[in-house]
C-alpha cells in the first residue's frame, strides 16, 4: 500500500470517528434537554403554579417552609446515621473475614483450602428453608457466583433468586463459595480443577439423578464453561448469565450508545497496570479496583442516585440499602497469577473461545467439547456484558448453524430488553420470570434436536388474575443472529488486535524495567495500608463508630426516629419537596450527560489511536476473509455427513425420519416440548437407547443430510433398515404416534402427509422366506 493509500485510510478513520462522536454528542445533549424539560414539567405542571400561592383550602400546608426545614433536618440525620451503620457493618464483616451474603442457611461439604493444590474455594449445600421440600432424585443445581471484586452470594441474595427458584422447584442446590484471601500460589487453573472436584462430589451425592445443572453468573459463567469443556461427561445443562465470553465485541454504530468497558484495556495500555497493582499489593490484587471500575461506568448512580434515593425515602429505604451494601462493599482479593491470567486471556487476549487457553493437563479448553445444552441469558441494557459479548463466541467457534448441528449441540438464547448487569442477578422480577421459566424448561431442552434456539417468555393474566407465563422456542440461524447483533459486521473488533500487541509490549517492558523495583519496595505492611485507604474502603470505615467525631450521631438518630411523623400525602403536595426532586433530577441528568460525553471521547480516542495502529496489511487481510464466501456444502463436517448418507442403522433411520417430517419456521411452545418428553418415555421400546448427547449428534448429522440432499436421504433410507424387524419397529412407531390421542391437536400438514406416504413406500416389508424342505422328504 502506498503512502497515499495509507493517508486516505487514516482520513477515512478520522471521518468515521468524527461523525460517530458528533452523533454521540448530539444524542447526549438531546437526552439531557429532555430530562431537564421533564423535570420542569413535573415541578411546574398540573397546576403547580397555583401551589406556590398557598391560597384556598387546597393550598393549606403546600408551601410550609418550617415543616420542610424540620423534615430535611430529620432526613439528613437519619441519612448520615444509615451511612454510619453501613460503616459499622463493613468493619464487622471485615473482622469476620467477609462471609457469603447468602440469604439461605448452608453447610460446608468440601473446603478447597485442604487440597494438595489449595484454593480459597469451597462447596456448600444449601439447607432448604422451612416448608420447602427437596427431592434428592431431582437434578441438582450447582451455582457459581462471580469473583470479580465482590464476594459470593449474589445468586442466593434473597428468597426470589436463583437459589430460591431451584429450591421451590424441589431441586437440591449446591453453591460454590470462596473466601476473601487467596491461597499462596493458587491460579485460575487450580480453581477450575477444584470446581471439577465439586461437580464430581455432587454427582456422588446424587448417583440416581440427572447430571447437575451448572449456573454461572458473570465471571462465574466463563468459569462454568471452562469446567464443562474440560469435564463434559459430568456436567448437565449450563445456564450462563451475563458472562463476557467475547470481550472484544460490542456495537460501534452511529446514533446508539456503546459499551465503554471494552475500551479500558487499550486506553490503559494493556495488562501491565493489573500487574503493577498486584505487585503494590505484595502479590495480591485488590478487588476494590474492579468494583471502582464498575462504579465509574455509571457515575450518576454511584455518586448521586442511590444516595438520594436513600435520603428521599429514608423511612423505608435503609434496610434495602444496607442489605445491598453488605455485598457491594465486600472487597475480595486475587493472586497476581489469577488477575494476570484473566486480563491476558479474557479482557485483552480474548482467547478463551479460540482454544489457545490451556488447562492444568496442558490440553486447551475447547468449548465445542461441551456436550450438554447451553442457555445464554443476556440483556440489551447491560453495558458491562452486552449481548455481543455473551453470544459472539458461538459464531467464533462454530462458524455456522450446520456445525452446531453436526456436533449435536443445543444452544438457547434468552434476551432481556432493558435490565442492567446487576439486575440480571439480583432482580426479584427476573428471578420470578426468567429464572423460574429456565428452571422449568431444562429437562425439555435436553430432548431438543441440535441447533440454535431463541427462548421467548410471554406474560398473560390467569383466570385468578395472577400473572402467568407462556414459554416458546424459535429455531434460529446462527448467521442471522450474528448479523442482527453486529450491525457493523464486527469490523470494530479489528483494532483490538493492535491492543493485544501493545499490551504484550508494555507487559514485557514493565516486567523487565519496573517490576523488580516495585516488588522490592512492597511488603505486607504497605499492601495492607494501600488496601485500607482505597477510596471505597475509606469512605466506609471513616464514617463509622471508629470516628470519635460521630459519637453523637447514633443517639440523635434514635431521638429523631422517636419524634418523626412522616406523611407521604403531605410530602407529595409540598412544593419545596417537589423542587428538591427537580434539583435531584437535574444533578442526575448532568452526571449522565458527563458520562455520555466521556464515553464518546474515550471511544473516539480508542479508534483514532488503535484504528490507525492496526496494520494496513492485516486490515486488508481481515476484510478479504470477510468478503470470501464459502459454499456450505464445502465445509468439512457437511462433506463428512453427506459421505455417510448411506451408512448407519436403526438410530440413524429414526433420526432421519424425524428430520424428514419436521416442520421448520414455526414456534415450539413449551407444552409441545413437554409432550415430546412424555412420548419419548412412553415409546422408549421403539426408540434407540443411547446417551442424549450421542442422540443429539446423530440427529444433527441426519438433519444436515436432509437439508442438503433430501431426495438422496429418502432414497437411501432402506439401506439403514436392511433388517425386516427394524422396518416393522419403525413403521409401528409411526402408526402409534399417528393414533396417539395426545397428538390430536397437532395435525400434520399436506407436505408431511405426502412425506409419510413416501417413507412408507420406501420401506416395504420383505416377504418372509418359505422354510427350506429337507432332501429326505422326497
Amino acid at each position: 500500500m502506498t503512502v497515499a493509500d495509507q493517508l486516505a485510510r487514516s482520513t477515512q478513520i478520522a471521518d468515521k470517528v468524527s461523525r460517530v462522536f458528533q452523533k454521540r454528542a448530539e444524542t447526549a445533549q438531546q437526552q439531557f434537554s429532555e430530562r431537564a424539560r421533564d423535570a420542569g414539567v413535573r415541578l411546574f405542571g398540573n397546576g403547580g403554579a397555583d401551589r406556590f400561592s398557598g391560597a384556598g383550602a387546597g393550598g393549606v400546608g403546600q408551601f410550609n417552609g418550617y415543616a420542610y426545614a424540620v423534615d430535611i433536618l430529620q432526613r439528613s440525620v437519619l441519612f448520615w446515621d444509615t451511612l454510619r451503620q453501613r460503616g459499622n457493618n463493613f468493619i464487622e464483616q471485615t473482622r469476620r473475614g467477609l462471609e457469603p451474603v447468602l440469604h439461605f442457611a448452608h453447610e460446608m461439604l468440601i473446603d478447597g483450602r485442604t487440597f494438595a493444590r489449595p484454593v480459597n474455594y469451597a462447596l456448600l449445600r444449601i439447607v432448604p428453608p422451612e416448608g420447602v421440600v427437596v427431592d434428592p432424585l431431582k437434578r441438582p443445581y450447582l451455582i457459581i457466583d462471580p469473583r470479580a471484586g465482590h464476594g459470593p452470594g449474589i445468586g442466593g441474595f434473597k428468597d426470589d433468586s436463583q437459589v430460591g427458584v431451584a429450591l421451590r422447584a424441589g431441586h437440591p442446590v449446591y453453591f460454590v463459595t470462596f473466601f476473601r484471601d487467596p491461597q499462596p500460589g493458587q491460579t485460575m487453573l487450580d480453581v477450575c480443577a477444584a470446581e471439577q472436584r465439586f461437580v464430581k462430589h455432587v454427582r456422588e451425592l446424587h448417583p440416581d439423578s440427572p447430571k447437575p445443572a451448572i449456573v454461572g453468573n458473570c465471571q462465574g459463567g466463563w468459569a462454568a464453561m471452562m469446567l464443562a469443556s474440560s469435564q463434559p461427561d459430568d456436567t448437565g445443562p449450563l445456564v450462563i448469565n451475563g458472562a463476557p465470553m467475547s470481550y472484544w465485541s460490542g456495537a460501534w454504530s452511529e446514533g446508539e450508545g456503546d459499551n465503554p468497558m471494552r475500551y479500558s484495556g487499550g486506553m490503559l495500555g494493556g495488562t501491565w497496570l493489573a500487574s503493577l497493582t498486584a505487585d503494590l499489593g505484595n502479590g495480591k490484587f485488590d478487588g476494590a479496583y474492579l468494583v471502582e471500575n464498575f462504579e465509574n461506568l455509571n457515575p450518576a448512580n454511584s455518586l448521586w442516585d442511590k444516595y438520594y434515593t436513600l435520603f428521599d425515602k429514608i423511612d423505608t429505604e435503609p434496610p434495602r440499602f444496607l442489605d445491598f451494601e453488605r455485598w457491594w462493599g465486600g472487597y475480595y482479593l486475587m493472586n497476581r497469577e489469577e488477575i494476570e491470567w484473566i486480563t491476558r486471556n479474557l479482557f485483552v487476549g480474548n482467547t478463551l473461545w479460540s482454544g489457545e487457553t490451556r488447562g492444568v493437563s496442558g490440553a486447551s479448553f475447547d468449548l465445542r467439547a461441551i456436550k450438554s445444552p447451553i442457555i445464554l441469558f443476556a440483556s440489551m441494557g447491560d453495558n458491562i456484558t452486552p449481548p455481543q459479548q455473551a453470544f459472539n463466541w458461538v459464531a467464533d467457534i462454530y462458524g455456522s448453524t450446520d456445525e452446531i448441528k453436526s456436533r449435536g449441540q443445543v444452544i438457547v438464547g434468552l434476551m432481556h430488553k432493558n435490565i442492567g448487569h446487576l439486575g440480571i442477578f439480583v432482580s426479584g422480577k427476573v428471578a420470578k420470570k426468567e429464572y423460574t421459566q429456565i428452571a422449568s424448561v431444562l429437562e425439555a431442552i435436553e430432548s431438543f434436536p441440535p441447533g440454535l434456539y431463541g427462548m421467548e417468555i410471554a406474560e398473560r393474566k390467569g383466570a385468578d388474575g395472577k400473572t402467568e407465563y407462556d414459554v416458546s422456542f424459535h429455531e434460529r440461524r446462527l448467521e442471522e443472529v450474528t448479523a442482527r447483533f453486529n450491525r457493523f459486521e464486527r469490523a470494530d473488533e479489528l483494532p483490538f488486535h493492535a491492543v493485544k500487541q501493545v499490551s504484550d509490549f508494555n507487559q514485557r517492558a514493565y516486567e523487565l524495567f519496573a517490576q523488580p523495583f516495585v516488588q522490592a519496595m512492597a511488603n505486607d505492611a504497605t499492601a495492607t495500608l494501600l488496601r485500607a485507604f482505597h477510596p471505597l474502603r475509606a469512605q466506609r470505615w471513616m464514617f463509622s463508630d471508629l470516628n470519635p467525631w460521630l459519637t453523637w450521631l447514633g443517639p440523635t438518630a434514635e431521638a429523631v426516629k422517636a419524634a418523626r411523623k412522616p406523611n407521604a400525602e403531605r410530602t407529595e403536595r409540598d412544593v419545596l419537596r417537589r423542587a428538591e426532586h427537580c434539583g435531584s433530577d437535574m444533578i442526575s441528568a448532568s452526571l449522565d450527560f458527563y458520562r455520555a460525553m466521556r464515553d464518546a471521547a474515550t471511544e473516539a480516542m480508542f479508534f483514532s489511536v488503535y484504528g490507525n495502529m492496526f496494520s494496513v496489511h492485516q486490515a486488508q487481510e481481515h476484510q478479504a476473509q470477510e468478503r470470501k464466501t464459502t459454499d456450505p456444502r464445502e465445509l468439512p463436517f457437511v462433506q463428512e455427513a453427506l459421505a455417510s448418507i448411506a451408512h448407519g442403522g436403526y438410530a440413524e433411520a429414526v433420526a432421519r425420519v424425524a428430520c424428514l417430517l419436521v416442520h421448520h419456521d414455526e414456534p415450539l411452545p413449551l407444552a409441545r416440548m413437554v409432550l415430546r418428553q412424555e412420548l419419548i418415555a412412553d415409546y422408549a421400546d421403539y426408540l434407540p437407547q443411547m446417551p442424549r448427547d450421542e442422540w443429539r449428534r446423530i440427529r444433527g448429522e441426519q438433519e444436515i443430510m436432509v437439508r442438503y440432499e433430501p431426495e438422496q436421504a429418502l432414497s437411501t433410507l432402506p439401506e439403514l433398515l436392511d433388517d425386516n424387524e427394524d422396518r416393522k419397529k419403525l413403521l409401528t412407531l409411526m402408526d402409534k404416534l399417528r393414533d396417539d390421542s395426545r397428538l390430536q391437536g397437532y395435525e400434520p400438514t399436506a407436505a408431511q402427509h405426502d412425506m409419510l406416504a413416501r417413507i412408507r413406500a420406501a420401506l416395504p416389508l420383505k416377504p418372509a422366506r418359505a422354510p427350506r424342505r429337507s432332501a429326505t422328504a422326497h
